[in-house]
C-alpha cells in the first residue's frame, strides 16, 4: 500500500489549475498527499458555463483509471450550466446548502454511470462558492497590499457581510472578481491572484472559509484510509 494518496483535481481554467499545482500541493505534500490539477477548458477557451456533460467523461476517465486515485473538482458555482442539482438551487440556498445539494447530485450521477466503481470513497466533488477570489478575502491586508489599495475598502466589504466570505456575492456583477476588478481594473487572476493567494496561505483561508476548509479536510480523511 502506498503511504502517499494520489488526487487527481478537474478545474475550470488556468486559474485554478496554477493555484491548486502551485499552492494547494505543496501544502498537502507535507501531509503525504500528491494532487494535481487539469483543466477541462481547451486550451485558449473561456471560462464559464461549466456544463456536466463536458466534465463527466474527466470524471469517469480518471475513476477509471486507477482504483487508488482520489477525483476532486474544483469549480465556480456561477460557472455552471446544466448541472445535476442546479435546479434544486432556491435564490435563498445558503452557500453550505448550495454545496450539499450540489455534491450529492453530482455523486448520484456519477454513481449512475459507474455502478462497480467506489464513487462514495473515491469522489470529493467542491464548489467554490462562489469563485476563486473568494479565498482572497481571507486576509485584507495581504489582498490590499496585492491590489495597492487600502485596507479600509476590503474590510468595508467584510463588515458589510459580517466576515462571512462566503456570502460576498449577490449576483455575477458583484462576485469578489467584480469588486476586485472595481479596485483594480488591471487584475488579472493569474498574474495577480494566485500570488495573493500564496502569500495568504491556505491554513489562513481554511480558517476563513468553511467550505474550503471541509474540502480539505474530506481529502485528508481519505488520504488516512489509503496509507492506514
Amino acid at each position: 500500500m502506498n503511504n502517499y494518496a494520489t488526487v487527481m483535481a478537474i478545474v475550470e481554467g488556468a486559474t485554478e489549475e496554477n493555484f491548486i499545482n502551485t499552492v494547494l500541493a505543496p501544502y498537502l505534500g507535507y501531509k503525504n498527499i500528491w494532487m494535481h490539477a487539469t483543466q477541462i477548458s481547451k486550451p485558449g477557451q473561456k471560462g464559464g458555463d461549466v456544463r456536466f456533460d463536458r466534465v463527466k467523461n474527466d470524471i469517469m476517465r480518471h475513476l477509471k483509471q486507477r482504483k487508488d486515485t482520489i477525483v476532486t473538482l474544483f469549480l465556480d458555482f456561477y460557472g455552471l450550466a446544466e448541472w445535476p442539482g442546479l435546479e434544486s438551487v432556491s435564490f435563498n440556498s445558503s452557500p453550505a446548502q448550495i454545496e450539499q445539494i450540489l455534491c450529492y447530485a453530482t455523486k448520484l450521477e456519477i454513481k449512475g454511470f459507474l455502478p462497480d466503481v467506489d464513487v462514495e470513497g473515491r469522489f470529493i466533488p467542491f464548489f467554490i462558492v462562489h469563485e476563486f477570489e473568494t479565498l482572497l478575502f481571507s486576509n485584507s491586508a495581504v489582498l490590499a497590499d496585492g491590489l495597492g489599495i487600502k485596507k479600509q475598502k476590503i474590510d468595508k466589504t467584510l463588515r458589510e457581510f459580517n466576515g462571512d466570505l462566503e456570502r460576498i456575492n449577490n449576483s455575477r456583477e458583484t462576485a469578489p472578481s467584480k469588486r476586485i476588478e472595481k479596485w483594480m481594473p488591471s487584475y488579472k487572476k493569474t498574474v495577480n491572484g494566485i500570488p495573493i493567494a500564496a502569500k495568504i496561505g491556505v491554513e489562513q483561508m481554511r480558517r476563513s472559509v468553511p467550505l474550503f476548509d471541509e474540502w480539505i479536510t474530506k481529502i485528508e480523511r481519505v488520504n488516512s484510509k489509503c496509507t492506514g
